[in-house]
């Protein structure tokens, strides 16, 4: 059978508003606020989805596709089950990349820091206020590790449920948040012709210095 995998002329052209240093604001978190912002209202139900990317001890990196949960000064969040690849990765190399993309307005945020785990209590306010559905997949699974069938997760899940029949599903000290704390950002606006509009912000002495990138 011949596999059809040719896409050079596959391609799309950006037509979106350009970004210019006249206006930019200066300070990177305040202008992510802003773009996400704009991201939710454009594409509510995705907006908040991004690209984690870790590496592990040896620099073999991996990648998956995580939700923002809150972020501020001090970190942008998301939540997980520590026993996960990301969780070895990040154990032994305490450093990622976020990335988000948001189509609709021609827009991508990349933003490198350092990453540590959140507070039990932010973990646990987190996971007890989640759907009944998601704190029993979380609790049930163990997230990464091999199974040997759907239907042996599905019973773990129906044994759980039976156990806590009245919804209060203990927080498995397992499961918890990071925040990666940023020293990098690149803001990217799609552009006409492949002429894109970059700037990075990188963190040099508790300032961030801003520089125009080329496409």
């Amino acid at each position: 059978m011949k596999v059809k995998g040719d896409l050079t002329t596959t391609r799309r052209e950006y037509i979106a508003e350009p970004l210019l240093e006249e206006g930019l604001i200066t300070d990177p978190i305040a202008l992510f606020s802003d773009w996400m912002d704009a991201a939710i209202a454009n594409t509510p139900d995705d907006a908040t989805s991004m690209t984690l990317a870790t590496a592990n001890s040896s620099g073999m990196p991996s990648a998956r596709i995580v939700l923002l949960k809150h972020f501020d000064d001090t970190g942008f969040a998301w939540y997980t089950d520590y026993r996960s690849q990301k969780g070895a990765d990040l154990a032994d190399n305490p450093q990622a990349e976020l990335m988000f993309y948001w189509k609709g307005l021609e827009r991508q945020v990349r933003i490198q820091g350092t990453v540590q785990k959140l507070d039990q209590a932010q973990g646990a306010k987190y996971f007890n206020e989640r759907p009944l559905g998601s704190r029993l997949s979380a609790a049930a699974s163990c997230q990464s590790q091999p199974i040997e069938s759907r239907e042996a997760l599905e019973r773990a899940v129906e044994a759980l449920e039976a156990q806590y029949s009245n919804g209060e599903i203990p927080h498995p000290k397992e499961w918890g948040g990071y925040a990666l704390k940023p020293t990098r950002f690149e803001f990217w606006q799609g552009r006409e012709n492949r002429l894109h509009d970059r700037f990075q912000f990188n963190l040099v002495d508790s300032q961030w210095q801003i520089q125009r990138l080329q496409p």
